[in-house]
């Protein structure tokens, strides 16, 4: 199945955790100032997953979560938004889902991560050879899976049974330093993932951790565009993003809007991606759609419950003067 056939599905399966978030309220408090925390769902997949479905796809998501309160809490937001959670198994003992904590302001913000022991790790080959990925059109992963066991051995096997039925594979870099054992093994085994990959999506501070300098970090996305991938999107922040396809360069700008926090963007910028090309519009017109999510969502406190559904979306590009031009 080529790339575009395969998202012109519109159903995803989608690799990676499911987590809490936790923010205080109101907007602009610090943490160690907060009386109230407004509870919400995160992790980078499962905000894919729910923006997918948000915005009018189909979305399942494959991971483990804790076997407890909080993990429940996880699978009925999961379900709340739409998201097949059929394969989302809770693991026992000491295991335990992600937990962020995070403010609703961009002066002096601050994020705090939890993931010792994080259950999402622990899945496993058994959990992926229960996905019939026939099923669906395209497989969508988050970085974060490759870097523990058993979670990095099942997602490059998930991979290979993909490939096996013709299901293209699209992949979010989203490095994440905690959550490796070290810079070394994170770049041998993100760049031998993205060699894997039908798409590619990360900043040009990921491209340039796999190329070995920040300055490499467009050559590489160039070369793997080139080489292995059919569409590599090379994010620069604030100054837009250069996507890479059939040996020409696509630049597009952002929606600039007054951003109350910095989080959750590339999750909503992914989900509007995938469902705008699905939905039928060309390259250039879904990448500036996925940068118009990723606007709404950093304007309102949360990640998955501050992504935009169609309405919203709509009414925002019809509102928003139109998106920067570099």
């Amino acid at each position: 199945m080529k790339l575009l056939e395969g998202i012109k599905a519109n159903n995803f399966v989608v690799f990676g955790r499911v987590g809490m978030d936790l923010y205080p309220e109101p907007h602009g408090t610090k943490t160690e100032d907060a009386k109230i925390l407004q509870a919400g769902m995160g992790g980078s997949s499962a905000n894919i997953a729910a923006g997918i479905c948000k915005l009018g796809g189909s979305s399942a998501l494959v991971t483990r979560v804790s076997d407890d309160s909080v993990g429940r809490y996880c699978v009925n937001q999961l379900k709340a938004y739409g998201v097949n959670a059929n394969h989302v198994k809770p693991i026992s003992g000491e295991y335990r889902n992600s937990l962020a904590v995070y403010e609703s302001r961009i002066e002096d913000h601050q994020s705090v991560i939890y993931r010792n022991g994080a259950a999402d790790f622990q899945m496993d080959i058994a959990d992926v050879e229960a996905v019939n990925y026939s099923s669906f059109g395209a497989l969508i992963t988050a970085g974060t899976v490759f870097a523990a066991e058993p979670s990095r051995t099942a997602t490059f096997h998930a991979f290979a049974l993909a490939k096996k039925v013709g299901v293209p594979i699209i992949f979010d870099v989203d490095y994440r330093p905690y959550s490796w054992p070290s810079p070394k093994v994170a770049s041998d085994v993100l760049s031998r993932a993205a060699a894997d990959c039908d798409m590619i999506v990360a900043n040009d501070e990921e491209f340039g951790f796999m190329a070995g300098s920040i300055d490499k970090g467009l050559s590489k996305a160039r070369e793997l565009s080139e080489t292995t991938a059919s569409i590599v999107v090379y994010k620069m922040g604030p100054l837009g993003a250069i996507t890479f396809v059939n040996g020409e360069e696509i630049r597009t700008g952002i929606y600039p809007v007054n951003a109350l926090k910095p989080t959750g963007a590339g999750d909503s910028f992914m989900a509007g991606l995938m469902t705008s090309l699905a939905e039928g519009h060309n390259l250039k017109t879904s990448l500036l759609r996925g940068s118009a999510c990723a606007s709404v969502t950093v304007s309102k406190p949360g990640c998955a419950p501050a992504m935009p559904d169609t309405n919203i979306l709509e009414t925002f590009l019809a509102e928003h003067p139109g998106p920067t031009s570099y």
